[in-house]
């Protein structure tokens, strides 16, 4: 296993769970063994855990990404994408694969599809729990990233991702949409699966 070298007041990002600050790094025995770790707060749950340094880099955990790849990624929120599957739970799993990625990319991919599918009809309750996870973990990177305040962030990120709703043809749902309104009567019929799910 490789070890990562964080330092301490560094800010991280764990896949799945957030950005976090390196509040500390240790010496703890462990069978036996003395092992180097890693003590991560995240403000935003109020939640501290204990990553063994050469276990780091395995679970995901990286530095925040340049102001750069963030701005690249803010871009990216408003580009086309393939059409997303109309099946809830297919979308919800190729969704929850991305997020436990941790990039910030597929991040990016998550809230993108997930926000304009929400134009069209309401998500269950598992996709928006979702949606709302991969969202703060997002916003949160971007704003330490670019090094602006969080309110600042979300109305940047409204902002992109309007960009592909307002260049639609006048009178159509955004192309990206499209194949979703083709499984209307599909959706009436996946009302039990959603019943289930809430």
């Amino acid at each position: 296993m490789t070890e990562c070298s964080f330092t301490v007041k560094e800010r991280v990002v764990y896949p799945g769970q957030g950005v976090g600050e390196i509040v500390e790094i240790s010496e703890r025995k462990f069978k036996d063994e003395m092992l180097t770790y890693y003590v991560i707060y995240f403000d935003e749950s109020d939640m501290t855990v204990l990553v063994p340094a050469l276990k780091a880099a395995e679970l995901g955990i990286r530095t925040i990404v340049s102001a750069d790849e963030a701005q690249a990624a803010l871009a990216f929120l408003s580009e086309k994408f393939d059409p997303i599957p109309s099946d809830w739970k297919m979308r919800y799993q190729m969704n929850l694969d991305l997020f436990k990625t941790g990039s910030i990319l597929d991040n990016a991919s998550i809230v993108r599809s997930l926000y304009h599918r929400s134009k069209i009809k309401e998500l269950p309750i598992q996709e928006r729990k979702l949606y709302d996870s991969a969202y703060r973990i997002f916003y949160d990177e971007l704003s330490y990233a670019l090094q602006k305040p969080k309110q600042e962030i979300e109305a940047m990120i409204h902002s992109y991702l309007e960009v592909l709703s307002k260049n639609a043809p006048a009178g159509k749902q955004d192309s990206i949409d499209e194949d979703i309104f083709d499984d209307g009567m599909n959706d009436m019929n996946d009302e039990d699966d959603f019943d289930d799910d809430e």
